[in-house]
């Protein structure tokens, strides 16, 4: 048996799996994110743990037997996020989330730094670790000079497993701190953000075992033999192992809370100008490339919240169809904006509203709005050479047979949806601990791809009216990017 645990920003979801890769059973605890001031977005590390807490219990109570014969462990998490280590371990302040925009005047002296794109690969975000730490170190100098570790929130976890500082390829791409081509900490960048890498965990690839459960959890959780914890990676590299998105052509979209159009590579091909990531991929000698909206399912939130009607319901009331574009235009730069427009002060907005319009007609736009600011991600991975055919669906978002159809349409490729279950980060985390027990087992065979249920294409009768309202979306980011006065 195996342990997938993937530690999302609202909560952490825990799957049982057989090694032949059958769900057990799985458990979920969930947390608060804290946003102190605009632009903030902070977590207490010790709600994670408590979360894990939580999932393994339930997971223990519900299959003891299963549970007990647990050899492996395998770790998903939020990107970027900075957990601060004293010299006994002890957290120094709340982490700081990948979607906290604070760090945007940091984020753009060291992105004028000529090495940083060069070694790392991609643009220096506000979001990313380097330029958090650094907002630190001039705001919070007191706790700047306790740091001993940085650890990503994955990572957090396995110190809580495995008492060993440890981090991972795609996860450590992420931060700004890794040369993303040689797969190593690179001590250039690391100095050029006031850091040393004895500051930094020691890495492994994903599929990689990564250390072992302390003892005193082996012996809490009821388990006799040693288990193995995996490196695991960053949640969107860790998604692309659970259903097999992993050679050169393989690509999925996403509709979580932000959302992300990913494709594997068997080279590094950078192109950090186009604002698309390019990280290593949680198996060796792999990498991927990603462009990332930052607010995709949380605009459905949004608007729920402001007409006080679920997002299921505002989902139930659209027709199953697409008929062509909404008449109202909206840009989902809620928490501002990632791929192409590398902007953390840009904000949201409707076009074109009129007395009449229902909440219907707005969540069609907003349906829409994302899935432009997905195409704008499209293009940008193109841009770098990258060539995908098809695109398979995950997310919650992707559950609206709606919004899966206007993807379609408004990127102009097949949509394949898979069967309903399991195919996730958990699963992908799963999926990496097998790996680590098995290092010459087949990757081809673990990380298989999901049944399909269906492969829906883009509807010929529209094709010019979509590509002319992506045209007049695109029209409107700079109206919307004018300083106010």
């Amino acid at each position: 048996m195996y342990l997938g645990i993937d530690l999302g920003t609202s909560g952490l979801r825990a799957l049982l799996v057989e090694e032949q890769g059958r769900v057990i059973a799985a458990a979920e605890a969930h947390y608060a994110v804290q946003n102190r001031h605009a632009g903030w977005s902070e977590q207490d590390p010790a709600d994670w743990i408590t979360a894990a807490e939580k999932s393994i219990q339930a997971l223990r109570n519900q299959h003891p037997k299963h549970f007990s014969a647990v050899r492996g462990i395998g770790l998903s998490g939020h990107m970027h996020g900075a957990v601060l280590l004293d010299a006994t371990g002890e957290v120094l302040r709340p982490c700081i989330l990948w979607n906290d925009t604070r760090a945007a005047k940091e984020a753009a002296a060291l992105d004028s730094i000529p090495e940083m794109r060069a070694l790392s690969g991609n643009i220096v975000f506000p979001g990313f670790t380097a330029p958090k730490v650094q907002w630190v170190q001039t705001h919070e100098p007191e706790i700047f000079a306790k740091i001993a570790k940085v650890l990503l929130p994955k990572d957090f976890l396995r110190f809580w497993l495995t008492g060993d500082y440890v981090g991972d390829m795609s996860d450590s791409a992420g931060t700004s701190w890794l040369d993303v081509e040689k797969r190593v900490w690179s001590e250039e960048l690391l100095s050029l953000s006031g850091m040393t890498k004895q500051q930094m965990p020691r890495l492994v690839e994903g599929s990689e075992n990564s250390g072992h459960l302390r003892a005193k959890l082996q012996k809490d959780w009821g388990i006799q033999q040693p288990v193995l914890v995996a490196g695991g990676g960053g949640d969107n590299a860790v998604a692309a192992c659970g259903v097999g998105c992993f050679n050169e052509g393989d690509g999925f979209v996403s509709l979580g809370t932000s959302g992300v159009l990913l494709a594997a590579k068997d080279s590094y091909a950078p192109n950090p100008t186009s604002a698309v990531h390019t990280f290593c991929h949680a198996i060796p000698n792999t990498w991927y490339q990603m462009g990332v909206t930052l607010a995709a399912a949380d605009c459905l939130s949004w608007l729920s919240r402001q007409t006080g009607q679920s997002p299921e319901t505002l989902d139930a009331a659209l027709p199953d169809t697409p008929e062509g574009p909404a008449s109202v235009t909206f840009l989902p730069y809620l928490s501002g904006e990632r791929t192409p427009h590398n902007s953390a002060s840009i904000r949201g907005a409707l076009f074109g509203l009129d007395i009449a319009d229902s909440p219907a007609v707005l969540t069609q736009a907003v349906m829409e709005g994302v899935a432009c600011s997905l195409a704008d991600c499209l293009h940008a991975l193109e841009s770098t050479g990258t060539k995908l055919e098809r695109l398979l669906a995950i997310g919650g978002g992707t559950q609206s047979v709606f919004w899966v159809k206007t993807l379609a349409n408004i990127l102009n490729l097949p949509i394949a949806v898979p069967l309903k279950g399991e195919f996730g980060a958990a699963l992908g985390a799963a999926r990496l601990a097998i790996i680590a027990a098995h290092p010459n087992a087949s990757i081809s065979s673990v990380l298989a791809q999901p049944e399909i249920r269906e492969t829906i294409d883009p509807d010929p009768r529209y094709t010019k009216a979509y590509a002319d309202a992506l045209v007049y979306y695109r029209s409107l980011y700079p109206k919307l990017n004018r300083t106010k006065p």
